[in-house]
């Protein structure tokens, strides 16, 4: 990725991206991270070399692509400081922050922006993200790939055409790590039931969502078929499905699904009124 890439915000998912970037190939010298004050920037700075900077419009003047990483309630101050130097350098612009729609972002930094929004999760954070995508009419094929090889740092892309669509990302990858949080929490709590250690129980359950997960990757079979080949007539595993099923846990996580996507939607008719 040949370009001049500013961060602005400096968190754990700005940290994370910029060190994907680095271990795929970047010069630290490219990129270039923002926060209010140095202090918030020294640990980032010593520990990946890149260019720090207090001024957002010091640091969009040169780059290529931006990338706001700052949080969704001080979004419109930071975009509206910043948005005659973003006019007059037209970046790709990439949002990472949950709930704000591209219309809005364009508005705050002046109009026609070529935008992307993304919806990263939290395991980008250790280099196995998930993040869903959607690019404004204004984006061209190139800066496309462009946010694909950027957010690919962190873990795998897919792109959506219908900016509503992010919802679903959302309920779907952007919420759901703390859907496994909650099944090993459950887990480990029956396993103590049932006599092991909770040390034992967790390493366990931990270990077999990673194999699992691994495999669903590996196989050219659905999940279903993944499941039934688990299953032995009769058997222990069968059992254990039947009584998932019998307690309609397909419909409580559409539900719980639904609800995430909800929320995201009204959360985004919350902030652009603000």
């Amino acid at each position: 990725m040949a370009s001049k890439i500013t961060f602005i915000g400096a968190g754990n998912m700005a940290g994370a991206i910029i060190g994907g970037l680095i271990e795929s190939g970047v010069a630290p010298s490219d990129i270039t991270a923002t926060a209010p004050n140095e202090s918030e920037l020294a640990s980032l700075k010593q520990r990946l070399g890149v260019n720090t900077q207090t001024d957002n419009n010091a640091a969009v003047k040169d780059a290529n692509v931006v990338v706001l990483a700052v949080k969704p309630q001080i979004m419109r101050s930071v975009c509206e400081a910043m948005s005659t130097s973003v006019q007059q350098q037209s970046p790709l612009v990439i949002s990472i922050a949950a709930g704000l729609d591209a219309d809005t972002i364009d508005q705050w930094l002046g109009g026609k922006t070529a935008l992307v929004r993304c919806m990263p999760n939290t395991p980008s954070l250790v280099g196995i993200g998930a993040s869903g995508l959607y690019a404004n009419g204004a984006v061209s094929e190139a800066q496309r790939t462009q946010a694909t090889q950027l957010m690919e740092a962190v873990g795998i892309v897919e792109w959506v055409e219908d900016e509503h669509l992010l919802d679903a990302v959302t309920a779907v990858s952007g919420s759901a790590p703390a859907y496994f949080f909650l099944m090993f929490e459950a887990m480990e709590e029956a396993a103590v039931k049932l006599g092991l250690p909770a040390a034992t129980a967790r390493r366990l359950a931990i270990q077999t969502a990673l194999g699992a997960a691994t495999m669903a990757q590996q196989s050219d079979k659905d999940p279903a078929t993944l499941k039934q080949n688990v299953m032995s007539p009769g058997g222990t595993t069968e059992r254990a499905i039947q009584h998932m099923e019998d307690a309609q846990l397909r419909t409580t996580i559409a539900d719980a699904m639904q609800a995430c996507a909800d929320r995201a939607q009204a959360m985004a008719k919350e902030l652009s009124a603000s």
